[in-house]
């Protein structure tokens, strides 16, 4: 048999399948445009649910490693081109489709751009500081001590245009002779981002409920890049223990960990699950993004350093400008300190608790 699952390595089925298929459509093994098996015949002949076949599958497309056709199954999509002619050729799309939920607060958005463009006047027109604007680094302190019952310094949180960015500023803080460890699978943006800043990345193999234990232990990283309520591609969620973990792991090789706490905000159970910053905060960079809990086009990041770490990026790095404008930034911060974010935010759990159920 071509692919194989073994049940005792502690990696989930899926992944195993996900990282055979990957492996074979990378090689060339599997040629471009070639047909990947059924589904179903791959299920039977590994013992295992069709699920599990199908979640691999649509981890391959997520990747851009294959595409799924109506009712023709699914063909690899990576290492080779097409034959088109001039004629057929696809327009290139040169942006992502923005997914905005239909119940996007527009109106409310409105009335706080013309109110800031009231009350604020010229400072919308003054470069913000280094760091970010006062006002949205204390609103951002504020929101995370309700929401996350995290208590940060406003003057220890960096405001960037995108998660992307910040990752950029960490590889330049921590970069050097510490290596990185990586989830694996990971968000491939991660890894781009961080070896194009010079850094050398290692992946740890990723289990039902994180990083696979004899990985971590054995891990020499300088710093570990995590995401643990929502892992992307796997979608693992690390339990409080696998949290406890990370922190223990990190205070003992006295490493850094930089918790990306993607998509937290759309957790499905009503008490959120501790951070790792909320364990460890002195070996810990917290980091998140409003791309997700708003919208794409919101392009504002945020980052908290552990104090030391605040003052040597103040010393190496404080020569850089912030990438968001003001405007942007006292909108943001005026829509979360009048509890707008917070009611989008409650509105959207809702709503995708009520979708859960009627799947």
């Amino acid at each position: 048999m071509k692919y194989q699952i073994d049940k005792s390595s502690g990696v989930s089925a899926y992944m195993q399948l996900y990282d055979q298929l990957r492996r074979d459509i990378a090689r060339g093994s599997v040629k471009y445009g070639e047909r990947l098996p059924s589904k179903r015949l791959l299920a039977g002949e590994l013992g295992v649910s069709l699920i599990t076949v199908e979640h691999a599958y649509a981890l391959l497309v997520d990747e851009g490693y294959a595409e799924a056709r109506e009712r023709s199954g699914y063909f690899a999509a990576f290492g080779g081109r097409a034959e088109t002619s001039p004629s057929r050729a696809l327009p290139v799309q040169d942006t992502a489709p923005l997914r905005v939920p239909e119940d996007f607060p527009f109106s409310v958005l409105a009335k706080v751009m013309r109110r800031v463009l009231t009350e604020y006047d010229r400072r919308i027109l003054m470069k913000p500081p280094g760091a970010g604007c006062a006002e949205l680094r204390a609103a951002i302190a504020a929101y995370l001590e309700r929401s996350r019952g995290v208590a940060v310094s406003p003057e220890r949180i960096i405001i960037g245009s995108g998660a992307e960015y910040l990752y950029s500023l960490i590889a330049q803080l921590l970069g050097g002779e510490r290596g990185f460890a990586l989830e694996k699978p990971c968000y491939e943006v991660i890894r781009r981002v961080y070896e194009a800043n010079g850094v050398e990345c290692t992946e740890l193999a990723m289990g039902e409920d994180g990083i696979i234990s004899s990985e971590l232990s054995g891990c020499a990283a300088g710093v570990l890049h995590v995401t643990p309520f929502n892992s992307y591609p796997s979608h693992v969620t690390a339990p409080a223990s696998k949290r406890h973990e990370y922190a223990r792991w990190a205070r003992a090789h006295g490493a850094y960990i930089v918790e990306d706490d993607y998509d937290s905000e759309f957790s499905s159970v009503t008490r959120q699950i501790d951070t790792i910053y909320s364990l460890t905060p002195e070996r810990v960079i917290y980091v998140n993004t409003f791309s997700k809990t708003l919208a794409p086009a919101m392009r504002t990041a945020y980052m908290v350093l552990p104090e030391e770490l605040m003052a040597e990026y103040t010393r190496r790095l404080g020569f850089y400008s912030c990438t968001v404008p003001a405007f942007e930034q006292y909108v943001l911060a005026e829509f979360i300190n009048g509890g707008e974010l917070e009611r989008y935010i409650n509105r959207r759990r809702r709503i995708l608790r009520q979708e859960k159920k009627e799947k």
